[in-house]
């Protein structure tokens, strides 16, 4: 298993899935949403393993950006929005491979052992 976690901070769901990992001794490397964001790659490969994008947006986020992505029509122009400002990515992405879940999922992760 080759497992990223993409967390915030802040997140307590973030806190919980890497509390998860190393209660089982699974290594995993930790990125931190905002600070670091996330590459296009990466962005593009989380997207096809959850299928939509709206499952990617904080719904927790705040602010006039976050506010504007709920106006924004097409995929593209929200892909692009995240990729700006990451702290308006749901929190925490775990992938591992080309699988990837949005959230605390942990009997996803389960299958993943």
């Amino acid at each position: 298993m080759n497992i990223q976690i993409f967390g915030k901070a802040k997140s307590f769901d973030t806190k919980k899935a890497e509390r998860w990992f190393k209660e089982r001794g699974i290594k995993f490397q930790s990125v931190d949403l905002v600070s670091k964001g996330m590459s296009g790659g990466e962005f593009d490969s989380v997207l096809k393993a959850v299928g939509e994008i709206e499952k990617l947006i904080d719904p927790k986020a705040k602010g006039q950006t976050a506010d504007l992505l709920k106006y924004l029509g097409s995929a593209e122009e929200k892909r692009e929005k995240l990729l700006e400002e990451p702290s308006l990515i749901a929190a925490p992405i775990v992938r591992n491979g080309r699988q990837a879940t949005v959230g605390y999922c942990p009997d996803i992760w389960k299958k993943w052992e």
